[in-house]
């Protein structure tokens, strides 16, 4: 692990809220996102999520004084989007992380008279509209839970549920950047082609089968040049952070045109992501060792090998995805958790992902998102998509008030969440990625 002082459980902030038990965004985090004022046609810019409030990072590091590194960085945050900071590679994010982290700490040298100077660069996150954090040129979404992909090949193949290449190499699919969407943006039930097993023909209609899945989205950092490949020992540091991911997935339409090329519409109508990104660097406590291949399993192929990697190459990242109704939004209800995953149970590391994504010589680019595939355990309820939760559709999921799903209905609301904690550390937060389903067009 690379340590420093602003991972240290005893930094606290001049930001009171920063330090009130259970907050997600303690000086420990310090996640990165865009913003403007609600109800102001105020450019977007770059700013940290802190307590409550977010940090006019460029605003701010002008009024701190920052220098060098830290100062580029922060001047590179001052446009809508958050591209211009990843370009700057791995040196910059950590000297402005490391910059914002002291200037924010309460008892270093002179933290009162910052703290008054350095307040009105402030805003509380209740004023704020958030927006995407970055440009997504690119997302690519894989296949890393074994037991996921277990659990899915035994509905169509219960003697041999697993493919032949599952466990030599990391797979994934071409997704659709357009339709990546804001934590808070409504999501029109997709219509499609599908064919009912007993019907002579497919029809066109609005989905009667829509899932959520549950995911984490690794934001590209510095990328490569096209022909060149990224060694797995320094795959990590081309990636800036880690955002929730709702793969948001039509199943019935998946079902009927997957074959032979894999999804695209039940898939290319909207991806959920949240507004904050959660950099490495802060996420370097809740680093484990890589998920234990079962005896007999192939070890990974050397461009895919890393000691290090296997050593400390996971993370443990909660994950859990709840759900909220209509009917119980209106009798005042709160939402009910659907299950409960860690991303440490995943058997492919982030740094073999990205390193087989570039293997061939692909050109990976600032920006770019890329997906973990849904995260899902070996322990009852930890199953990250209603299709496995329901056995596909078989046992519905009983919700308070008497409601019952076995997929998702219109005037439901999806809510994920995430969190890292480890004893010794302080605990982070990944905000949340909600998405309300609304009626097909």
């Amino acid at each position: 692990m690379r340590l420093n002082p602003t991972h240290s459980p005893k930094r606290k902030s001049w930001v009171e809220s920063a330090n009130v038990e259970g907050c997600e965004f303690p000086i420990q985090n310090l996640p990165f996102g865009v913003f403007r004022r609600k109800g102001t046609d105020e450019a977007p810019r770059g700013g940290v999520a802190i307590g409550d409030v977010i940090v006019d990072v460029a605003a701010f590091a002008r009024a701190a004084r920052l220098r060098g590194a830290a100062r580029v960085a922060a001047q590179a945050c001052a446009g809508p989007t958050l591209n211009p900071l990843l370009e700057l590679g791995s040196a910059h994010w950590s000297a402005l992380r490391q910059a914002l982290s002291r200037a924010l700490a309460m008892g270093e040298t002179g933290w009162e008279q910052r703290k008054a100077k350095l307040a009105e660069f402030l805003v509380p996150m209740n004023e704020a509209e958030l927006r995407l954090p970055v440009a997504i040129g690119d997302y690519t979404d894989f296949y890393t839970s074994v037991f996921h992909a277990t659990n899915i090949g035994r509905m169509f193949r219960p003697d041999n549920p697993l493919m032949p290449n599952y466990k030599w190499v990391p797979i994934g699919y071409h997704g659709r950047a357009s339709s990546v969407v804001v934590s808070g943006t409504p999501v029109a039930r997709p219509r499609g082609q599908t064919k009912a097993p007993d019907a002579v023909a497919p029809s066109f209609g609005p989905c009667r089968r829509l899932d959520y899945e549950v995911e984490l989205g690794f934001v590209v950092g510095s990328g490569n040049r096209l022909g060149d490949s990224i060694p797995i020992a320094s795959a990590l540091d081309h990636v800036f952070g880690v955002v929730l991911l709702n793969d948001w997935s039509a199943r019935d339409i998946q079902a009927w045109e997957y074959q032979p090329l894999g999804p695209f519409l039940a898939k290319s109508f909207a991806t959920t992501i949240s507004p904050w990104i959660v950099t490495m660097e802060a996420l370097e406590p809740y680093r484990v060792p890589a998920f234990k291949r079962a005896e007999g399993d192939p070890a990974p192929l050397p461009h895919l090998l890393d000691a290090s990697d296997q050593a400390e190459g996971g993370f443990s990242i909660e994950v859990e995805m709840w759900l909220r109704s209509a009917r119980m939004r209106e009798a005042g209800q709160p939402a009910h958790r659907l299950s409960l995953g860690n991303y440490a149970s995943c058997y492919w590391t982030l740094a073999q992902t990205v390193a087989h994504h570039a293997s061939n010589g692909c050109n990976l680019r600032p920006g770019d998102l890329l997906g973990s595939g849904t995260i899902s355990g070996p322990e009852p309820g930890s199953q990250g998509a209603l299709i496995e939760i329901t056995e596909g559709g078989r046992k519905p999921v009983d919700l308070p008030g008497g409601e019952a799903r076995t997929f998702i209905e219109d005037g439901d609301e999806i809510v994920q969440r995430g969190r890292c904690a480890r004893d010794g550390y302080a605990t982070i937060g990944f905000g949340e990625a909600a998405g309300l389903v609304l009626p097909a067009k």
